[in-house]
């Protein structure tokens, strides 16, 4: 498939200001994954309405509440700006869910390490300029974002690809390559294909 080049981006966090940005990149994907609004990772509330307009509402919450934190990378176009792709970052505390998560607390307590600073959980790019980069991209807006955060341990979840193409519902947090090339060191695998990697983020 043939994809538009981006041009030139700047990054921008999610914010009342950047909400409508964020918004627009999500509708135009039919709320990504199924109508999660990358609230999949948030702390669970068991009241929430989990319907497309609920997750919704919901993510805008915790934005509101410093909860939902990502790093969007923006482009100008004819029409003014729009969020081409984002990466989703926080702590422990505002991400606690993570795939294969029995098996994660489990080795994290049997190689006595201590919790990240900072956790990278998904990232994902607008399918019309999907294959420029903009994983790594995103990844390194998450990584400046946090370190005008204060930086310390970050850890993310990616992927290593098998032979067989995986869409972007399986390559939801970039692949152990681009998370190499941005300066993490592999940890130990989790669950199939998934892995745990970090790096130290000096603060900014």
């Amino acid at each position: 498939m043939t994809t538009e080049d981006p041009g030139a981006t700047e990054i921008k966090p999610l914010t009342e200001e950047t909400w409508g940005l964020f918004e627009a990149l999500v509708e135009r994907h039919n709320g990504i994954f199924g109508g999660c609004w990358c609230t999949y990772f948030h702390p669970v509330c068991e009241e929430r309405d989990r319907s497309y307009e609920g997750n919704r509402a919901f993510k805008r919450r915790l934005m509101a509440d410093g909860v939902a934190h990502a790093a969007l990378v923006v482009r100008v176009g004819d029409d003014g700006e729009e969020a081409i792709a984002w990466a989703e970052y926080g702590t422990p505390e505002d991400l606690p869910n993570l795939h294969h998560r029995k098996q994660y607390l489990a080795e994290l307590a049997a190689s006595e390490e201590a919790e990240p600073h900072f956790r990278i959980t998904c990232i994902f790019v607008d399918k019309r300029f999907r294959q420029h980069g903009l994983v790594t991209v995103a990844l390194h807006g998450a990584l400046s974002l946090i370190a005008q955060a204060g930086g310390g341990v970050v850890e993310g979840y990616p992927h290593i690809p098998g032979e067989k193409r995986l869409s972007s519902s399986f390559l939801y947090n970039g692949t152990r390559a681009v998370y190499e090339r941005a300066g993490f060191d592999f940890i130990r695998p989790k669950g199939l294909k998934n892995t745990v990697m970090r790096r130290i983020v000096e603060p900014a």
